[in-house]
């Protein structure tokens, strides 16, 4: 049995977690991380828009004034607080992809979030 590369294993994964879940309102959302300690920040956030139909790529704009890696452990990071559309995608495959690239060109680490659309409206 032929096993899978690690960039199509990381591919599919990311694929897997971009997804919408219409009955419960849950979004899976990917988030790209600088994990450097001095500017651990959310950098990238892919996830659909139910409203569209589409997968987005955002690319942060401005990050909470108020993080402190010694007081914030459990996030880890400074969330985006204003994004730009980076790319809109017709499939999960082709923003996974475009948020590999991203993340190899500057050396970001992924993050995972649930998340409710009760929540963000």
């Amino acid at each position: 049995m032929d096993h899978p590369s690690l960039p199509t294993f990381a591919r599919h994964l990311i694929t897997e977690m971009l997804f919408y879940d219409a009955e419960y309102g849950a979004l899976g959302n990917v988030s790209l991380i600088d994990a450097d300690q001095t500017s651990a920040q959310e950098r990238y956030v892919g996830s659909f828009l139910p409203e569209e139909g589409q997968f987005i790529v955002e690319e942060a704009t401005a990050w909470e004034e108020d993080y402190t890696p010694e007081e914030d452990e459990e996030i880890g990071y400074a969330l985006a607080t204003d994004t730009r559309t980076y790319g809109l995608y017709d499939t999960p495959e082709e923003a996974a992809e475009a948020l590999l690239e991203l993340a190899a060109q500057f050396d970001l680490l992924p993050s995972l979030t649930l998340l409710f659309e009760d929540d963000i409206l």
